[in-house]
């Protein structure tokens, strides 16, 4: 067997001799580049000296793995090693000597470019070659030390029947921890744990609850004694319709936050009718400041319109209204009060207006414009209507 072995070790070195030049070749291909200085060589960059080395000490575990499997199916390695291992080395040199060529034929792309995005210091290509091949060799480790497993257990088996000795089956690794985190007796045990008790051919045993179950229990007992200290006793903590009644605040509260940013967004389009007692009492005092000195405090009219009967100039719609207010008529003496007032205040002031349609103030002005109905149907001009310079 030594000998064996040590044919092996010598022939699969004899190959890694012959095998070198070609790693040679790959680093003198790496340092070719079209018209220019050489570019940075693979072999200068630290990341991938130590992914080659990586690949090597694989490459040589492999070997040794391979050694192992043969012995242990006892092939005829002397008729396979000069096909089989002289092909599989020769593959896995030509992966390492793939990233060097790769990277030899980018260079001279690179050295008219910018720089590309790089790994470490490596092209993407090359570190995701180098890494494939470590991948691919520790699933060859993985899977040779498989078949090592296996041929050893059959390997056992052939032992122990040749002794007459009944192999002894061994569970496996999952059975082991579930067997143990549920604590189970063995059969052969059943015995002690027998309670005497048969019904029907059933016995009852002293089987224990399985710890995981049990530790379980427990942890809920003490989450419940915190939950009962700091819901019920301390009272640090909202109970369930306290929890409710504090989300329904905030989303009051949310809510009333977005009303108040969303008023802001009205404009001639948008606006509707303000009812509220709040926004047209806050439109009263705004036309009392502002309005009544030309359409008098009751919006009776004055230098400007009267604005309690069914006659407008400029349409009688909240949407008139609140588009005359913001944008004006300056050719006819009304300014635009949109640089003074916020869209919400236009709102109230335009509502208010409209409140007051139909009140019959004293000292009203006589009409001027055209007859607006509030559903909609704009008559034609009143003929008695006396067209005046001044809007409203």
């Amino acid at each position: 067997m030594f000998t064996y072995k040590k044919h092996f070790l010598s022939s699969f070195l004899r190959k890694l001799y012959i095998a070198a030049p070609l790693l040679l070749l790959g680093t003198a291909a790496t340092a070719q580049q079209t018209g220019g200085a050489p570019a940075p060589s693979i072999w200068d960059n630290a990341l991938a000296l130590t992914m080659l080395i990586i690949s090597l000490v694989l490459l040589l575990v492999i070997a040794l793995l391979a050694n192992v499997v043969l012995g242990t199916a006892k092939l005829h390695f002397d008729k396979q090693k000069k096909s089989d291992s002289a092909t599989k080395i020769v593959a896995v040199l030509l992966l390492f000597l793939a990233p060097s060529l790769l990277h030899a034929q980018d260079a001279a792309t690179d050295a008219a470019a910018a720089a590309p995005s790089s790994i470490g210091g490596l092209t993407p290509l090359t570190f995701w070659v180098l890494a494939g091949v470590i991948a691919v060799e520790l699933l060859v480790i993985l899977v040779m030390g498989l078949f090592v497993k296996r041929f050893l257990a059959k390997e056992k088996i052939a032992i122990a029947a040749e002794a007459g000795i009944a192999a002894e089956a061994k569970p496996s690794g999952f059975k082991v921890w579930w067997d143990k985190l549920n604590s189970f007796k063995p059969m052969e045990k059943e015995a002690d744990i027998d309670l005497g008790h048969n019904y029907d051919g059933i016995r009852e045993l002293d089987n224990r609850l399985p710890p995981w179950w049990l530790y379980g229990f427990y942890v809920t007992i003490i989450i419940g004694a915190i939950y009962l200290w700091r819901y019920h006793i301390s009272e640090t903590a909202p109970l369930s319709k306290q929890e409710f009644e504090i989300a329904m605040k905030k989303a009051d509260e949310e809510k009333a936050a977005y009303l108040a940013k969303s008023a802001n967004n009205v404009d001639e389009n948008t606006v509707t009718i303000l009812k509220e007692p709040a926004a047209l009492d806050a439109g009263k005092a705004t036309f009392v400041q502002m309005c009544a000195a030309c359409h008098g405090k009751a919006g009776e009219g004055g230098v400007g319109p009267n604005l309690t009967d069914d006659y407008w100039i400029h349409g009688g719609s909240i949407k008139d209204v609140f588009k005359t207010i913001k944008y004006g008529w300056p050719e006819k003496g009304m300014k635009a009060w949109q640089d003074d007032f916020s869209p919400v205040q236009i709102a109230q002031i335009a509502s208010y207006i409209k409140s007051l349609h139909g009140t019959n103030p004293p000292n009203a002005k006589e009409k001027q414009g055209d007859l607006y109905k509030e559903d909609g149907a704009a008559p034609a001009a009143d003929s008695t209507a006396k067209k005046d310079v001044v809007i409203k």
